[in-house]
């Protein structure tokens, strides 16, 4: 597991043995997985409250280029 970003209350990682479609993993007070293989990121799973989906959607959606570059620097 790789933090990628940290912002605020919000821990972003990638597993290094994870699988495709391009993903991450937020962490805050629960747990959201994201796809940012997309155009736009896709909320896949989570136990996180609507308010901090919507704090966690802002944060993916402006760091969403870097985050695709990291997955494609730990996975090839």
């Amino acid at each position: 597991m790789v933090t990628v970003l940290r912002s605020g209350a919000f821990r972003v990682v990638i597993y290094t043995d994870d699988h495709e479609p391009a993903h991450v993993h937020v962490f805050g007070h629960g747990m959201a997985k994201i796809d940012i293989s997309g155009a736009t990121p896709r909320l896949i799973e989570t136990t996180m409250t609507k308010g901090e989906l919507r704090k966690v959607a802002t944060l993916i959606v402006r760091h969403q280029a870097a985050l695709r570059e990291r997955w494609r620097d730990i996975h090839g």
